[in-house]
């Protein structure tokens, strides 16, 4: 899992470029490459082979390097650095010695680099969204969108640089005077996920950068294209060698590179976005050295539909909330609960919405809206907890196999007469599957939504006002979608509770914990 999702904004971003902008454009060995608009570079142009140390494309110590495919096509792309726990710690020395210069700069001068780097990214929105959908899968529209609000949170955090204020506390000592300062923490260890690798890195790293701070980023294995390419927009902006740092490494040697950020002295904070089994073991190394640590982890999101809801609304709300990104965001819809008043009317108009709507096929045919799942091992989990549904007494509306658009592609699915003990109402799904499970009352609603370990986001769908405070408050979430599927946006804080995490991010909140309060008292006056 990982997070994350766009704002409204951004799909409204995305409808404004024409459908003859969104022409088919293969990223594989670079050998078709259209030519580019005057003024714009090709895709072809951001495609990186180095890891990015101090301001320089650097290759593994070892020479290691591994490869990236196409999970649309299974064609590879190119390759990137092996790279293990020293060169980590290379990185690790050369982001110390940048913050150490990089904190003394002005809030001004680091809000007018960020605001350049801003600027670099939506002249060139489409290239990277090219390459975005290469190595992630995500149809070119959805992939748009995201470098749309990762640009955001450039632009945010570009203006919340200049809005860091301190206090000053009246002291009941005439000769004293006590102060609040906030500066910023040190260099920050990030590691992020490859269902948002364009989004979750500005979330997070700009939110760093803005307040003073130095990253060294580890990008999700199987897309790293997306987060070396943010890092020649963000040289060529004139942010300073060694304050934003990229190391790459595959499955074999990620455990390496945590570890360290995680146990690293010189590290003063952790950032990670992913799955709840991964963040606690993070969390666990981190208290070593007693870091400050944000933990955006697994959702399991109830999305509810009271008796008393707008079917049509509900129905829209869930194609956007369950099938984004093919099922694989961390806000997913993932329990659908429909009071048993509706149920069967609700079920029928989700059946018939997305047979007319979703289309399975490759990112770059105009299209599709359902791309490949990142890989085949996450296509055989979807197949099994399909499977264990049927098997349990689930009626499949529609799909529920494999697609012969390739090996990494499921059909969008459909599973009504869902229970409990099935797997699809235990387990986060992070596939393109909608269980519908029947309920009779507010209260069995709200209580089986609360049932789970995990609080990320949560939806639920009510024409009556008193029923939406009570359900509001009640539902034990860090996000809450009322009568909207769509809820994350740069400016409100996203972050869950119980097991899906610690920390927000975006929002004016999001730069808080990469600050230190310093009190500082002045006596003798």
């Amino acid at each position: 899992m990982v997070c994350c999702m766009c704002s409204r904004s951004v799909q409204i971003l995305s409808r404004q470029l024409k459908v003859s902008q969104l022409r088919v454009f293969h990223i594989i060995a670079m050998d078709t490459v259209p030519p580019a608009a005057s003024g714009v570079r090709s895709a072809s142009s951001f495609l990186f082979d180095k890891a990015f140390v101090d301001g320089q494309w650097v290759g593994a110590k070892s020479g290691s390097v591994y490869q990236i495919t196409n999970p649309s096509t299974g064609k590879v792309i190119g390759s990137v650095p092996d790279m293990n726990g020293d060169d980590t710690q290379q990185a690790i020395e050369k982001a110390n010695l940048a913050f150490l210069k990089w904190r003394d700069t002005t809030a001004k001068e680091r809000s007018l680099i960020l605001r350049k780097w801003f600027d670099l990214t939506i002249q060139n929105k489409l290239e990277l969204a090219k390459l975005l959908t290469a190595e992630n899968g995500k149809p070119l529209k959805e992939a748009i969108g995201e470098i749309g609000y990762a640009s955001g949170f450039i632009e945010w955090y570009a203006e919340e640089a200049r809005r860091v204020y301190g206090d000053v506390i009246p002291s009941t000592a005439a000769s004293k005077r006590m102060l609040v300062l906030k500066q910023p923490i040190g260099v920050a260890g990030m590691i992020t996920p490859w269902n948002f690798p364009s989004a979750m890195i500005t979330r997070k790293a700009c939110a760093a950068i803005a307040a003073g701070c130095a990253v060294v980023l580890k990008p999700a294995e199987d897309t790293p294209f997306s987060a070396l390419a943010m890092c020649q927009l963000a040289k060529e902006a004139g942010l300073p060698d060694g304050v934003l740092n990229v190391v790459t490494s595959s499955r074999d040697n990620a455990p390496a590179v945590g570890n360290l950020l995680c146990t690293s002295p010189v590290i003063k904070k952790i950032s990670f976005t992913g799955s709840t089994v991964t963040g606690k073991i993070l969390l666990q190394q981190s208290a070593s050295t007693v870091k400050k640590v944000s933990l955006e982890l697994g959702g399991n999101a109830p999305f509810i539909v009271f008796n008393s809801a707008d079917i049509e609304a509900a129905v829209q709300g869930t194609m956007v909330s369950k099938f984004r990104c093919s099922g694989q965001t961390c806000v997913c819809a993932n329990r659908i609960l429909v009071q048993e008043g509706v149920y069967d009317q609700y079920v029928a108009r989700l059946a018939e919405v997305m047979n007319q709507e979703l289309k399975v096929g490759d990112g770059f045919d105009d299209s599709t809206t359902q791309g490949p799942l990142i890989n085949s091992k996450a296509v055989d989990k979807v197949e099994s907890i399909v499977e264990d549904a049927k098997r349990l007494g689930a009626r499949l509306g529609c799909g529920g196999k494999r697609s012969d658009k390739g090996v990494n592609f499921f059909e969008p699915t459909l599973l009504s007469n869902v229970t409990l003990e099935m797997r699809c109402a235990q387990e986060e799904i992070f596939g393109p599957v909608a269980a519908v499970i029947k309920f009779k009352t507010e209260e069995e609603a709200v209580a089986i939504a609360n049932s789970s370990s995990s609080g990320l986001a949560g939806y639920f769908y009510s024409q009556n006002l008193s029923q939406i405070w009570r359900v509001a408050e009640k539902l034990e979430v860090g996000l809450c979608g009322v009568n909207d599927g769509l809820i994350s946006a740069i400016e409100a804080p996203f972050g869950g509770v119980k097991e899906s995490g610690l920390g927000r991010e975006g929002s004016k909140y999001g730069i808080d914990d990469y600050l230190e309060i310093k009190y500082v008292c002045l006596g003798g006056i």
